[in-house]
């Protein structure tokens, strides 16, 4: 089989960058080892998605946004960070009157629905499901993969979006600094007693994290950060006690807080490609970076690849150029190290103060949040990063209207 483009690994941003190739005569192969029927409707699987305003831009232009429905979008109108048992903490909130929300959540799963739809029925675009990569080769003209299937393919540009834990990456001898954090985040909905006002909060509790962000109909996204055996322990508790420990862990701050879906855990390991690129291969998405969730910002980032390689990729195929060449490709590698090398190495630093159970760390980030607070340049700037500086808060609202 022979294709322009390879994109292996059809979450979120593999099938948003497919999505952009689609209706500019470019053949595309997407690889995937779950079912085609898990892609056309992906289950709940607990993780919400904090998208900026740039994000929901380029879905919006991707043809997807529109594919949600308005019970699907919840507003994030501030944020407030707290440490410890100290009730001041960091409260951030849009920069301006335009701007209504920091951002929107959105389950993933219907992103990944939404992301599905947009491309089922393009006719450049095939999906071989079922199916896992068994070998890549990278040449001067093309780029081959082994399927698990039998097949071969012969294409122009592979694109590994086959998350953190890339296997292509690796394959292809590109290394990754991985962070474990050695902590697991368990995530599920609850029904809250008290309103949560379309807020976030994000609690670093003694010897655990905690958030809750707000979603429709008084419901929220939990999120419990613990070492991997005391979220076992959470996992193992029957509904009952589980509402009881998480009220108890909320301080009783949400009132009853009542389960309304099931829960799932996910370990917390951060990554960074070293090279965002090789002879005729590019990595997006997780496979690029994996970010650590407190900041909100892995898909967001994911999508920032997708721009970024999409724009290039099209410019090229306009003029008539290599859309797999290497001086493309670097072109990709430097405007995505610039948009995700400050962000990946602040985050890893603020989650090691905030985790750092010692006396002294407690107070370094007390200290920060009261100092973070105080200064309004401080808080303009966290804002303008949540929400990417792209004020579409007016589109939103037509859009859940």
């Amino acid at each position: 089989m022979h294709v322009d483009f390879a994109i292996v690994g059809a979450g979120p941003a593999g099938l948003c960058f497919a999505r952009t190739l689609a209706h500019r005569g470019l053949s595309v192969l997407l690889v995937e080892q779950q079912s085609l029927a898990s892609l056309r409707d992906p289950p709940f699987d607990g993780r919400e998605i904090a998208l900026t305003q740039r994000s929901v831009r380029i879905l919006h232009e991707l043809g997807i946004w529109q594919r949600l429905g308005p019970a699907d979008v919840s507003p994030l109108r501030s944020a407030r960070v707290l440490n410890g048992q100290s009730r001041h903490g960091l409260r951030v909130s849009p920069n301006s009157e335009a701007e209504d929300a920091l951002g929107y959540l959105v389950p993933n799963h219907r992103i990944r629905r939404a992301a599905y739809a947009s491309i089922e029925h393009e006719p450049t675009i095939t999906f071989a499901c079922d199916t896992s990569v068994e070998a890549v080769t990278l040449g001067d003209d093309a780029a081959r993969l082994r399927l698990s299937n039998g097949g071969e393919v012969t294409a122009k540009l592979i694109v590994a979006a086959d998350s953190r834990y890339s296997r292509v990456r690796r394959d292809v001898g590109i290394a990754a600094d991985m962070h474990d954090f050695g902590k697991t985040m368990l995530v599920c909905r609850m029904a809250l007693e008290k309103p949560h006002g379309d807020e976030a909060l994000e609690w670093f509790g003694h010897h655990q994290t905690l958030a809750a962000l707000p979603l429709n109909n008084a419901e929220a996204s939990i999120v419990l950060t613990l070492p991997p055996h005391d979220i076992q322990r959470v996992m193992a508790m029957d509904d009952r006690a589980f509402q009881a420990d998480m009220r108890r862990r909320f301080d009783g701050r949400f009132g009853e807080m009542r389960l309304t879906s099931t829960r799932h855990a996910y370990p917390l390991v951060g990554v960074y490609a070293r090279r965002f690129m090789a002879q005729r291969l590019a990595l997006i998405g997780d496979a690029a970076v994996g970010m650590h969730p407190v900041t909100a910002h892995g898909f967001n980032l994911g999508l920032r690849s997708v721009e970024a390689l999409g724009g290039l990729v099209a410019q090229a195929a306009a003029n008539g150029g290599d859309i797999a060449s290497t001086d493309l490709l670097r072109r990709y590698q430097g405007r995505h190290r610039r948009a995700t090398w400050p962000l990946y190495a602040a985050t890893t630093a603020i989650v090691a103060i905030y985790t750092n159970e010692g006396p002294a760390a407690r107070l370094t980030r007390t200290a920060l949040l009261r100092a973070s607070q105080a200064l309004p340049p401080v808080r303009r700037a966290i804002a303008h990063a949540l929400t990417a500086g792209h004020p579409v808060a007016a589109e939103v609202r037509r859009h859940r209207s």
